[in-house]
């Protein structure tokens, strides 16, 4: 991690960390859960290599940067506010946004609010999400059941104290190890299926200084802010009201592996794979579905994806 230059930046109110190297066209590397600036360091240290400016922040709620108590304030309108306030802190007009998972769903908010700021989409593992005539929560309950881990989710407090008995370490563990395909569930006996007998092994591309780093910030921060950003998918839908049966104008280049459990969540791969996905963002440029690859594609799959990254916005 040598090298990789740290600082606190004010942006719409609150204090944000933003890990940072190189210079030249900038990049704008968004996290997803249970994630932190870290799970791009990869990408930040190949790019910064490669004449470009690699920014990662922590995003509202997590690690170093500030974590507002009110569910109501991790909005995608909030997000996205940060994330337009760091981009005018670089003193530059455009960005090429690079991101995973949550991190992704902002980023589509990102392009949609504000596509003038966005140079060009790298998105692993979550597609963009139309809106639909019913409340998100509602609609997964509908079609996932009460214990599909979003719905899980809801209860502020529930799932932090799930956490808290079992373990930040074993947690992690237990979600950056899992290859389950499908829409991933979590019983009330035991929302993580973590058992005391049963060791959890790390995949070979995660290391116990890595879940060390994860696990020092979380223990630190708590969860709570990160599990809010769940907890106003609703919110989410009642503010985007006004961009309904809107397009993404936005260059997107779409990469997800084929066990990830987005993708192999019912209705998902339909939608990436039919017309659909393209109708939505008509500047869809490519899919890549790279095959034995599970959700933390840009950790599992380092050098791969930043090649794709790299091939793609050299482009523009």
């Amino acid at each position: 991690m040598e090298g990789i230059h740290h600082r606190m930046v004010n942006v719409n109110g609150i204090t944000m960390h933003v890990a940072e190297k190189g210079q030249g066209p900038v990049i704008l590397f968004l996290h997803g859960f249970p994630e932190l600036w870290y799970t791009w360091r990869h990408q930040i240290l190949a790019l910064s290599s490669l004449g470009y400016r690699t920014v990662a922040p922590d995003l509202r709620g997590y690690g170093d940067t500030e974590a507002p108590t009110s569910i109501t304030s991790y909005s995608c309108t909030h997000i996205v506010g940060d994330l337009i306030a760091l981009v005018d802190s670089l003193g530059v007009d455009q960005v090429f946004l690079v991101a995973h998972d949550w991190g992704a769903i902002i980023g589509w908010y990102l392009c949609l609010f504000r596509p003038d700021r966005v140079k060009a989409f790298v998105c692993l593992s979550v597609p963009f999400m139309p809106r639909k005539p019913m409340k998100p929560v509602e609609n997964m309950r509908l079609n996932f059941g009460d214990d599909y881990y979003i719905c899980r989710f809801q209860e502020p407090g529930k799932i932090e104290a799930e956490i808290a008995r079992y373990g930040t370490s074993n947690v992690l563990k237990k979600i950056i190890s899992s290859r389950k395909p499908g829409a991933p569930r979590m019983p009330k006996d035991n929302a993580f299926n973590i058992k005391p007998d049963t060791p959890i092994s790390l995949p070979s591309w995660f290391s116990e200084e890595d879940l060390s780093y994860y696990t020092n910030k979380f223990n630190t921060k708590g969860f709570t802010g990160a599990l809010n950003y769940y907890r106003a998918f609703d919110l989410n839908w009642e503010l985007t009201a006004p961009w309904s049966g809107t397009q993404v104008k936005v260059a997107v280049k779409f990469i997800v592996g084929d066990l990830d459990s987005v993708y192999t969540t019912p209705g998902m791969k339909e939608y990436v794979e039919s017309g659909d996905f393209k109708r939505d963002v008509p500047m869809l440029d490519e899919v890549v579905i790279m095959e034995g690859v599970g959700h933390f594609i840009n950790q599992e799959r380092a050098d791969e994806i930043n090649s794709h990254i790299l091939d793609y916005i050299k482009k523009f």
